[in-house]
């Protein structure tokens, strides 16, 4: 009995810093925005830089995506960075319109390098700002003009609206497609109505050239968007959140790609919790408090395990453990409904997470390979999409 008061009272202690970070940021993100003010009657030079390995299948509709949106007050360059690519992805963007660079490094792969490798080339050529969107992706027609808006605005690094092209494709998709309304909408909302710096998440954000020059993108690891983004904070640069734009990102329906894909973001963000968090605590003590949140941050754990820890703790026959694993849960639920109703989402999202019992268990089967991934050194591997033949 002993064992299972001390075990419970643990797991729900472990649980209280994601419990209190979904409850700071669900309730932040309900709160309507503050209005800023745009400085107008200036025109941006925006580079949109594409990284793109082997992805001669999405990288024309990207490109014609972004050439489609709004550029009133823009001056656009589109350049996709073909990295260490073995098919038509150079050819094929330059038939799009875009500009392409060649990058070759077979010891120095992933999506850090790329980024970092077309920054050093265009930050010579005078350009205010540099958007990243992925090669799989859409933007909504506003995205160009939205995120120069911030800018003129004097934003230092903005993320826009990151959520699921093909969500209908399946149950699946469904549910990432509401935890990315909670992890990309709601989350980052939140920040930015606490005046916090909203994250970056890989895909349609966008750094000012003075950013990018006082913070260089050098981060190198599976989860580069959130080792970068802990650099920005540490250099006191806040990014804001475009609310109003939106980036689509299409996601792997089954197959290899789903595993992949998920083993890298989780098993990369555990990653960083193993090295950055003692640091973190350690600076904090130190009266840095500006990095407080993203601590927290990074001691939530993906939902599904945070479920399950908290599953535990309600189940522990000792009160107060008890009471903070139901506490915690209620918590979860409020985050999510919150999250479908800030995202736009629909009544058709509140009825699949009723399957959500399932994709957990999903998630535990996937932890060795989570793990495997979070070791230092990992390799980054690219997810493989959905209907997509593989190389020879």
């Amino acid at each position: 009995m002993i064992f299972l008061i001390s075990s419970g009272m643990i797991i729900a202690l472990l649980t209280l810093p994601g419990t209190i970070e979904l409850l700071a940021l669900s309730v932040a993100g309900l709160l309507p925005r503050a209005q800023r003010r745009s400085r107008t009657g200036r025109t941006l030079r925006l580079a949109v830089v594409v990284p793109a390995h082997n992805e001669a299948l999405n990288i024309g509709s990207c490109v014609r995506s972004l050439l489609d949106a709004d550029r009133t007050g823009v001056e656009l360059t589109i350049a996709v960075i073909a990295d260490n690519c073995e098919d038509e992805t150079a050819a094929t963007a330059t038939k799009a319109g875009a500009r392409v660079l060649v990058r070759r490094n077979a010891e120095k792969r992933g999506k850090g390098y790329a980024l970092d490798y077309a920054f050093g080339i265009l930050q010579s050529e005078g350009y205010d700002v540099f958007a990243v969107v992925d090669a799989d992706s859409a933007v909504s027609p506003n995205f160009l003009t939205a995120t120069a808006g911030e800018f003129c605005a004097g934003a230092e690094a903005t993320q826009c609206r990151y959520i699921v092209r093909n969500s209908g494709a399946s149950i699946r998709t469904r549910l990432l497609n509401v935890a990315l309304l909670a992890f990309n909408v709601l989350k980052p909302r939140g920040r930015d109505r606490l005046g916090l710096s909203a994250g970056i998440y890989g895909n349609g954000f966008a750094l000012s050239d003075a950013t990018l020059r006082a913070v260089p993108y050098t981060a190198e690891s599976v989860v580069e968007d959130l080792e970068f983004h802990l650099a920005l904070v540490r250099a006191s640069r806040r990014v804001r959140f475009v609310d109003d734009a939106v980036v689509y990102g299409e996601m792997p329906v089954a197959g290899a790609g789903v595993k992949t894909q998920r083993a890298r973001w989780e098993g990369g963000r555990l990653r960083m919790m193993i090295e950055k968090a003692p640091s973190l605590l350690l600076e904090i003590a130190k009266g840095q408090l500006k990095l407080t949140e993203p601590l927290l941050d990074l001691l939530l754990l993906p939902l599904a395990f945070h479920v399950v820890l908290l599953l535990l703790a309600a189940l522990t026959p000792y009160p107060p453990a008890r009471d903070l694993g139901l506490a915690g849960l209620a918590v979860v639920l409020f985050h999510l409904f919150a999250a479908i109703a800030t995202g736009g989402g629909t009544w058709s999202d509140v009825v699949v997470l009723l399957a959500a019992p399932f994709y957990i268990v999903w998630k535990i089967i996937l932890i060795p390979r989570i793990i495997t991934t979070s070791r230092s050194g990992a390799a980054w591997v690219r997810t493989e999409r959905t209907g997509e033949k593989k190389l020879p």
